[in-house]
């Protein structure tokens, strides 16, 4: 799990990318960033997810989206924050298919999800 500072971090290395026009790797490293904080983010809150994860050892992406949905009655708006990132995932990394722009807009999300940090 990362640090405030180095989810932070990957928030700049994805802006400097997108400067460059690495639309691959900006959706990477966004959703890196969301991911990242969305661990600490739940372990903060001592979450039921948690412990499946601990049994497990490790995330899945179900396991996000549990996460999320348990978060979202202490931090509203989260689930669409997430989602955000969920489409930096597979439209921006998978399929390629996001440009700049719509890569800037779901950003915006992102940070708000780093925000709560």
């Amino acid at each position: 799990m990362l640090t405030k500072d180095s989810i932070e971090k990957l928030l700049k290395e994805a802006d400097e990318l997108l400067d460059r026009g690495d639309t691959l790797q900006a959706s990477e490293k966004l959703y890196k960033a969301a991911e990242e904080a969305i661990k600490v983010i739940s372990f903060k809150n001592s979450i039921r997810t948690i412990l499946k994860v601990k049994s497990l050892g490790h995330w899945s992406s179900k396991m996000y989206f549990e996460a999320v949905d348990e978060l979202e009655s202490i931090y509203p708006g989260i689930k669409s924050l997430w989602i955000s990132a969920w489409i930096l995932r597979v439209e921006g990394f998978h399929e390629i298919s996001l440009d700049q722009k719509s890569i800037k807009l779901l950003k915006i999300d992102v940070e708000k999800i780093v925000k709560l940090l």
